[in-house]
């Protein structure tokens, strides 16, 4: 009996050091949520607690609720969310910004509300002693699926429902807010390319510097179609430091004449 006692005490020593460790976790990730004054930050702090919260199912014989938590809500619907935030973007402005009143007020109303409903659960599942734990649930109906199947669609039906129609709303309402009325129509292609050579900016990618075989360098400037010189080829900083390379025609026509396969130099020499 020994060996079993044992294993029983490592049992119940991995299961308290799993729940800290997530239990930390997921109330940190609750409060950075709260806490973070970018979007995209609170996003990443509610994916945080998610995980924690599937690891905790997982751990307390509820794999199927663990799995569906990490594919659907912290894959899906929380990247999804995130991925709106990163592509739309959300001025820091506008998140201190009230637009409807006295939704202050009814945010703290809510949270003591769901503060002591979750103080009540608690209390009752520390109080009660007729619990059989998950084993005993899943074993009811065959399953942890089947168990969970039971309770939707029989006694928490209304409350699925419900629940089903806030995430609609709450989907309804992010694609409200996110739209941005356009007052003037959208340009074609036609015009973007137009655009593009009438707004005085050079058009494609700057010539790149360095286009002398025996100075390939950043401060050798580019040579134009006339032979001349092209500015925007060198940096800027080199241009204001005067650390411009400065050309020789005798070498360019040398190099010229090497690449054409001409035996004479320019200069006479061979």
């Amino acid at each position: 009996m020994a060996p079993l006692a044992d294993a029983a005490t490592d049992v119940n020593t991995g299961e308290q050091i799993v729940f800290w460790v997530t239990a930390i976790l997921s109330v940190a990730g609750a409060l950075g949520m709260i806490l973070s004054r970018k979007a995209v930050h609170s996003a990443l702090w509610v994916a945080l607690t998610m995980v924690n919260l599937a690891i905790l199912y997982v751990a307390n014989s509820a794999p199927f609720l663990g799995m569906v938590q990490v594919v659907v809500y912290t894959g899906a619907v929380m990247m999804l969310f995130l991925f709106v935030l990163m592509v739309v973007g959300v001025d820091s402005s506008d998140s201190l910004i009230e637009t409807i009143k006295g939704q202050r007020l009814a945010s703290i109303l809510l949270i003591l509300g769901i503060g002591i409903l979750l103080v009540w659960g608690i209390g009752n599942a520390m109080v009660e002693s007729t619990s059989v734990g998950l084993d005993g649930a899943n074993d009811e109906h065959g399953g942890n699926v089947q168990g969970i199947a039971n309770l939707i669609f029989t006694q928490y039906l209304l409350v699925f429902e419900l629940t089903s129609a806030l995430l609609i709303t709450a989907a309804m309402g992010a694609m409200v807010l996110a739209h941005r009325e356009r007052w003037t129509a959208r340009p074609t292609q036609r015009e973007l390319s137009e655009a593009r050579f009438t707004n005085g900016s050079h058009p494609g990618n700057l010539p790149n510097p360095g286009v002398y075989a025996r100075h390939n360098a950043v401060d050798t400037p580019a040579l134009l179609p006339d032979g001349g010189i092209s500015d925007i080829s060198v940096p800027g900083p080199v241009r204001a430091r005067g650390d411009e390379r400065s050309f020789d025609r005798v070498d360019i026509e040398e190099v010229r004449a090497i690449s054409e396969g001409e035996t004479t130099m320019p200069d006479g020499e061979r």
